[in-house]
């Protein structure tokens, strides 16, 4: 199961706004969502809209990211194939966007919050209220409810979130970029030994992997619910990766070459941040992550760019 969603900023995101206020433009997306990829003139034959209608609005929705489009060899000449790029859009207001220093800004991303998803079983999300959806079940990742996710369990695949690269829009230069969150391996019950290698990986770029002990439930989370089974994973360890000039960094540790210049900040509007089990993984042992409600820590996934000139 692997779905593709767009989180939407009012503020940031005009441009997608506009590709959507149109009842032309909604019915191609819904069109290319249910049908899969086509060229225009399908398009327009099964939208009876006239060919130039067809064309000026996928001009549109391709500048707004909301389509991808590819040139293929036809019988006569070349075709534009239409593709959806997203299953779902989601506007939101991103209120944990707040300043710390002069020169940090802090993003907490709510764990439920990921735009992209690929995971395996056994998996599941609970809220501090209750389980969401269905255990062990991968489509339950696409339920609405997700949003209020505080533990988001998997197997092995990944999720990913889409930050707004902050430092872009304000014409700043980011010296270094951190991403903090609480993390343990997965095992049905828990094991203290039971070792997970877990990778991070910024703008499709690994910069690391930290092998996680284990999934502890020695004793309860010091904010997980009563209601969540003691036999269930109730903590994990608190992990800082720091992308700077001179590499990566794991809890001040250097753990690779990936560096500030291999992520292309400076010419991306947002900062995709992939946490997986990969299948060929030495130690696959699964993945929990920790969020407000849960585990030590009651925080969400935090990223923070430092620059010397905000």
């Amino acid at each position: 199961m692997s779905r593709n969603f767009l989180v939407v900023d009012p503020e940031d995101n005009l441009d997608v706004l506009r590709g959507l206020a149109s009842p032309v433009r909604v019915k191609i997306l819904k069109l290319l969502h249910v049908e899969g990829p086509m060229n225009g003139n399908d398009i327009a034959e099964k939208l009876e809209l006239p060919q130039s209608t067809v064309s000026t609005n996928i001009q549109i929705l391709e500048s707004a990211g909301l389509i991808r489009t590819e040139t293929q060899k036809a019988r006569k000449g070349n075709q534009k194939i239409c593709h959806s790029t997203f299953d779902e859009v989601l506007v939101m207001f991103k209120e944990d966007v707040k300043p710390l220093k002069s020169n940090t800004i802090e993003v907490a991303m709510p764990l439920g919050l990921y735009t992209s998803c690929h995971v395996s079983a056994p998996c599941g999300l609970c809220s501090a209220d209750g389980i969401i959806g269905l255990l062990d079940v991968p489509d339950t990742f696409l339920e609405p409810d997700r949003m209020k996710a505080g533990l988001i369990w998997f197997t092995r695949g990944y999720l990913e979130y889409q930050f707004p690269n902050n430092a872009k829009l304000s014409q700043t230069t980011i010296e270094a970029i951190e991403f903090s969150m609480e993390l343990s391996s997965e095992v049905p019950g828990t094991s203290e030994d039971w070792p997970s290698d877990i990778t991070l990986s910024v703008n499709g770029t690994e910069i690391g992997t930290w092998m996680s002990p284990g999934d502890f439930g020695d004793k309860r989370g010091v904010y997980t619910p009563a209601w969540w089974k003691l036999k269930g994973s109730q903590y994990g360890t608190h992990k800082t990766w720091r992308i700077t000039a001179d590499g990566t960094f794991m809890d001040g540790e250097r753990i690779s070459a990936v560096s500030l210049a291999d992520l292309d900040l400076a010419n991306r509007h947002s900062i995709r941040l992939r946490i997986a089990v990969k299948d060929d993984a030495k130690h696959p042992g699964g993945l929990n992550i920790f969020g407000r409600g849960f585990g030590n820590h009651d925080q969400d996934i935090v990223m923070r760019l430092h620059s010397a000139d905000m």
